[in-house]
């Protein structure tokens, strides 16, 4: 659920249950959760770095009962969760503190006490990860519990922390510090799994592999049980990183209970939890400590005057200075949409939102053949909505070094958008695929009914097409900025959307790479908007007209 906060002057963006309240003021709280018993073993057994008796803020404590909060049959209500947090938010204490709670503490349901209260119990064969995809990361947590870990604790429970790993219950009960390395944790059972810092888990570090390689064991517990639990900052769009996957499927699910509200979400749903500042939030001083006081919630210890240095300081891009302290998801600078730009231009009514079968389409293609992606793109003639047929990206090194394009694939693919869809003009970038177009040319020049160039009815050189590419990448930014543009959400092309940075050339403002040698494609982008240029060409031939007898508008 996500729900606008005012605060001072500002609509701030909450997610989740820590931060809201009922009618009367008072704490939106679950009606069963295992969090009391956890909250009070926490007081019990942990301690802080000063060797007092441990104490979650309030806004952490709010945040245990609703992640441990249980259903009639004492069943969790969410098996995997985000808390997302600004910079300094006290992170690796929280992912601590669980991993302690988790390996000895009272986090299974047993049964319900006199008052109707959910009551836990011990996990049998605790078996918790703690993983990050750097070695720093999970040393940080494996250091705080070493100052956590009260001597009643390390007493009562015979536990030993290593390095590597911690170990209790005469070796029954463990905890594992894991990083960068999926191959350690392939074919394990963790009951509880930590994910730290999932901002930084992308594919070039191999965090996308230790995400799937967890939450491919998540699916092997026994009775659901085993959970898993993501840390993060707010991430960059278009890194596609777990962090920004794991928002985009919060998104889904949230859109499907919009639509389908009685409809059950097997597996469990996601509980993401944040607390983010106004869209709209300046960046001078005095806003700054204003908003700063809100968005850091509990977390008192953060100093605004410090945070506003940091804004302050030109040699950090203001875009990461709101994503590490404003908890902002925001792209770079140069980047040509932000997320939310681009999300709601996302088709709602749901009886569109699906491409029918003989429904007249256009179709853009860009090729590549070994690191570039491939994609071809649909764009639906009667509203302009777009639908992905295909996107090829290149798997990870690891799994597949010397792969290409399977280019008799793609062939396939174009040859089933033909036999599914009519198709009245299709624009595709010659470069690498000179044959297959001939091929294509040859097989469905007389269906379509606009050609994408005076050389050929279907390819289109992009390198020297400058001008027109420049215009219709301008013309998308102004439909995305005003709403009017439509797609169906493929999280393959938003990526590639969201990848694409600004570039200036003569004609105006057209799109790249980050840089030349940059694993964030923009490939399918680049298709669509072949597709947008064919459209606009089909709309002003007359074609369309003199067919139907009803004008259609670019």
């Amino acid at each position: 659920m996500v729900r606008d906060f005012k605060f001072g002057d500002w609509n701030h963006k909450v997610l989740g249950n820590t931060w809201r309240v009922n009618d009367d003021g008072t704490w939106y709280l679950p009606e069963r959760t295992l969090g009391w018993g956890i909250l009070g073993w926490c007081s019990s057994y942990l301690k802080n770095e000063d060797g007092e008796q441990w104490r979650f803020t309030p806004e952490q404590a709010r945040f245990i009962l609703w992640w441990y909060a249980v259903d009639c049959r004492g069943k969790f209500a969410y098996r995997t969760g985000v808390l997302q947090r600004l910079k300094g938010f006290g992170k690796d204490p929280v992912a601590a503190a669980l991993a302690l709670v988790e390996m000895l503490g009272p986090v299974r349901f047993s049964h319900w006490g006199p008052n109707g209260e959910a009551v836990g119990k011990q996990q049998r064969s605790p078996w918790v990860t703690v993983n990050a995809v750097s070695q720093s990361q999970t040393r940080n947590t494996s250091n705080v519990l070493k100052w956590m870990a009260s001597p009643k604790l390390i007493k009562e429970f015979d536990l030993v922390i290593g390095v590597e790993q911690a170990v209790a219950l005469g070796g029954r009960a463990h905890i594992i510090f894991s990083a960068s390395s999926y191959r350690a944790v392939e074919g394990n059972r963790p009951t509880f799994s930590i994910l730290n810092e999932t901002q930084h888990w992308v594919e070039g570090n191999h965090g996308i592999l230790m995400f799937e390689t967890l939450e491919g064991n998540l699916t092997k517990s026994p009775n659901g049980t085993a959970r898993m639990l993501s840390i993060t900052n707010a991430y960059m769009p278009g890194e596609d990183s777990v962090a920004e996957r794991q928002r985009f499927a919060y998104n889904e699910q949230e859109e499907l209970k919009r639509m389908f509200p009685d409809m059950p979400i097997y597996g469990g749903e996601i509980y993401y939890d944040s607390l983010e500042a106004d869209p709209k939030t300046p960046t001078d001083p005095e806003t700054i400590i204003e908003v700063a006081k809100h968005i850091r919630g509990d977390s008192v210890w953060l100093d605004p005057e410090s945070i506003v240095g940091s804004f302050m300081n030109r040699s950090i891009a203001v875009s990461r200075n709101r994503r590490m302290f404003y908890n902002q998801v925001v792209a770079k600078e140069d980047a040509l949409f932000e997320e939310a730009e681009w999300d709601e231009c996302r088709i709602r009514d749901k009886d569109k939102q699906d491409l029918a079968p003989n429904t007249e389409i256009v179709l853009g293609f860009d090729g590549g053949k070994t690191d570039d992606a491939t994609a071809l793109i649909a764009k639906r003639v009667s509203d302009g909505a777009i639908f992905p047929v295909m996107i090829w990206e290149r798997p990870p090194k690891e799994i597949e070094p010397d792969w290409i394009i399977n280019r008799e694939e793609v062939d396939a693919y174009v040859h089933f958008a033909f036999r599914t869809f009519k198709v009245l003009a299709f624009y595709a970038d010659v470069a690498l695929w000179e044959s297959y177009i001939d091929s294509w040319t040859k097989i469905y020049r007389d269906r379509l009914v606009v050609k994408a160039s005076a050389k050929s009815p279907i390819g289109w050189d992009m390198r020297g097409g400058m001008k027109a590419l420049t215009k219709e990448n301008e013309s998308v930014m102004d439909k995305v900025f005003a709403g009017t543009f439509l797609h169906n959400g493929n999280r393959v092309l938003r990526k590639h959307a969201l990848n694409a940075r600004r570039r200036e050339n003569r004609f105006g403002t057209t799109f790249g790479k980050e840089s030349r040698e940059s694993p964030l494609k923009v490939d399918a982008y680049a298709a669509m908007i072949l597709a947008e240029l064919a459209y606009r060409d089909l709309s002003e031939s007359g074609q369309l007209k003199r067919r139907t007898g009803h004008v259609y508008a670019y």
